[in-house]
C-alpha cells in the first residue's frame, strides 16, 4: 500500500515522498495495457486484434512508465488535498534515484520524491498602523490651459507645400539610404521614410538643410551632426538603425517641405475637438478644455495614489518566501526553461508582484470585495454607448438596437471580459483601502507633482 511522508527542507519549503508498492500500480498498468491492445494499429492486424504479448514487447515500457508516474502523482495529490496544503504552483519532481530503473518484467517498490512550496501565512500591518497618504490634487493652471490649446490648433491645422526650408517650423518630409563618403548608395541599403519637425532634429543637421527643397539631398555621419542622447534618439527614431551605425554614412534627401498651419479657434473646431456638445464661443470651449484637463489630472493624481498604497502594503508587509523553491520553478517548472542568470535577473520583479498578489488576494477574501459578470457587463455596455455619446438607459436600448447582439459578442470574448473584470475589481479594491489609510488632499501644481519622489523609492526595504 502507498504511503506519502513530508520532511521541511528549507523555509516554506518541503519534500514529499511518495512510496508505492508494486500492488499499487501493476493492476492500472495491465488494464491500460489491454485498453492499449484495443485500440493499437499494427500493420498485418485488424484494430482490437494485435496478440496482447506483442503489445506488450512493443508499448509496454512506455505504458509501465506512464502508469507509475501516474500512481504517483495520484498519490501526490490526494495528500495535498486531505492536508489542505496552500502551495505556490505545481509541485516539482525530483531526479530519481540513479540505482531505481523502471522495468515492467521486474516490478519493484518504488520512491517518488517532490517538492513544494508553501504560501505563508501574514499580516498586512500598514492597515493596522493607519498609515498617512497623500491624495494630490493637481490644479489647471492657464499655462496648461493654454498648452493644450495651442496642442489641439497643430493637431488640427493643416500642411501646407513649401518650396525651401527657411524656419524650424518647417516640416521635413525625407527619406535617408546608407551610403558611402561620396553618397553612393549601397546595393543592399534600404530606403528608411521619416517625417518630423525640423525643430526636433539635431541643430547642426536643420543648418546642412536650411535653404534646401524637395529633391535636393545631403551626405552625412550621424556622428558629426548629434552627440551622446541627441545622437541615440536620431539613429533609433529617423534612421531606424542600432547607434553602431553612428560612423556609417547617409544620404538624406528631401521629398517635401510642408508649413503646418494651425487651426483658428471657431465653431468647426470646437465641434471636431468636442462633438458631442454644441460649443459656439472660446469661453465655453476653455471651460470644457479645462474640465477634460482636470479628468486626465484627477486620473494621473488617483493612479500616484494607487501606487503609493501597493508600495506601502508591498513593502510594508512581512512575508516570508519560499525563494529557493520558487527560483527552481522560475527555472524549471513552466512552459520555457530560464538559464540560472536569467532567473537572479528576473526574480526581484516577480518577487515583487508575487507579494502583491498575495495581499491583494487575502485582502479581496478576508472582505468579500465582490465584481459580478452582471458588473462587468454594464461597464462594458456603458464604454460602448459613451463612445457614441450615449448614456445608459432605457433610451439607449432604443436609440442603439445593434445594442444587444453586440453584448454577446462581447461576452464571449473572454479576453476583454477578463482584463474587464481585474480592473474593476483593483478599482474596488483601491476604493476600500482609501477608507483604511489616513488619506489627505493636497493641491499641487504640474511642475512639483512630477518632481515627487518615485512611490517604490519612497517605500522600498524589504
Amino acid at each position: 500500500m502507498a504511503t506519502v511522508t513530508r520532511e521541511n527542507i528549507g523555509t516554506l519549503h518541503d519534500k514529499i515522498t511518495v512510496k508505492l508498492t508494486k500492488e499499487d500500480y501493476m493492476p492500472s498498468f495491465e488494464k491500460s495495457l489491454k485498453q492499449y491492445a484495443k485500440q493499437a494499429n499494427v500493420p498485418g492486424f485488424r484494430k482490437g486484434m494485435v496478440p496482447s504479448g506483442m503489445v506488450r514487447k512493443m508499448y509496454g515500457q512506455s505504458i509501465f512508465g506512464e502508469e507509475i508516474f501516474r500512481s504517483a502523482s495520484k498519490q501526490l495529490e490526494e495528500y495535498l488535498i486531505n492536508e489542505k496544503l496552500n502551495i505556490f504552483a505545481q509541485p516539482l519532481a525530483l531526479p530519481l534515484n540513479e540505482s531505481f530503473k523502471l522495468d515492467m518484467n521486474n516490478p519493484a517498490d518504488a520512491n517518488f520524491d517532490f517538492e513544494i512550496g508553501l504560501k505563508p501565512d501574514f499580516e498586512i500591518t500598514p492597515l493596522a498602523n493607519n498609515a498617512k497618504l497623500t491624495a494630490y490634487k493637481i490644479e489647471v493652471s492657464d499655462k496648461m490651459l493654454s498648452d493644450e490649446t495651442d496642442r489641439i490648433r497643430r493637431r488640427y491645422g493643416k500642411v501646407e507645400d513649401k518650396e525651401a526650408i527657411d524656419s524650424k517650423e518647417d516640416i521635413l518630409y525625407a527619406t535617408y539610404e546608407a551610403c558611402d563618403e561620396a553618397g553612393n548608395i549601397f546595393a543592399d541599403s534600404t530606403k528608411v521614410e521619416d517625417t518630423v519637425l525640423m525643430e526636433r532634429l539635431p541643430e547642426a543637421l536643420v543648418e546642412k538643410l536650411m535653404g534646401k527643397k524637395a529633391e535636393d539631398s545631403i551626405v552625412f555621419k550621424p556622428s558629426e551632426i548629434a552627440t551622446g542622447e541627441a545622437l541615440s534618439t536620431f539613429i533609433k527614431e529617423a534612421l531606424k538603425q542600432e547607434v553602431t551605425a553612428a560612423d556609417n554614412y547617409f544620404k538624406l534627401t528631401i521629398t517635401k517641405v510642408g508649413l503646418l498651419q494651425v487651426r483658428d479657434l471657431d465653431a468647426e473646431l470646437y465641434a471636431q475637438v468636442f462633438p458631442n456638445d454644441d460649443i459656439k464661443d472660446e469661453a465655453t470651449f476653455t471651460e470644457k478644455l479645462k474640465g477634460e484637463l482636470s479628468k486626465e489630472y484627477d486620473r494621473i493624481g488617483k493612479e500616484r495614489l494607487q501606487n503609493e498604497m501597493y508600495e506601502l502594503l508591498v513593502h510594508g508587509t512581512q512575508i516570508e518566501l519560499p525563494v529557493t523553491f520558487l527560483k527552481r520553478w522560475m527555472k524549471e517548472g513552466q512552459e520555457k526553461p530560464r538559464s540560472e542568470a536569467e532567473v537572479e535577473k528576473e526574480f526581484p520583479s516577480f518577487d515583487h508582484q508575487l507579494r502583491w498578489t498575495l495581499i491583494s488576494d487575502k485582502l479581496i477574501l478576508d472582505n468579500g470585495i465582490q465584481v459580478t459578470k452582471e458588473n462587468v457587463l454594464d461597464e462594458l455596455k456603458g464604454r460602448v454607448l459613451s463612445y457614441f455619446g450615449m448614456k445608459a438607459g432605457e433610451e439607449a436600448e432604443e436609440t442603439a438596437p445593434w445594442l444587444d447582439s453586440y453584448m454577446q459578442k462581447v461576452m464571449k470574448d473572454e479576453k476583454t471580459m477578463e482584463e474587464t473584470y481585474r480592473r474593476m475589481m483593483f478599482d474596488k479594491l483601491f476604493q476600500w483601502l482609501e477608507t483604511k489609510f489616513d488619506v489627505k488632499e493636497q493641491s499641487i501644481n504640474e511642475e512639483e507633482f512630477f518632481k515627487l519622489a518615485n512611490a517604490h523609492d519612497m517605500h522600498h526595504h524589504h
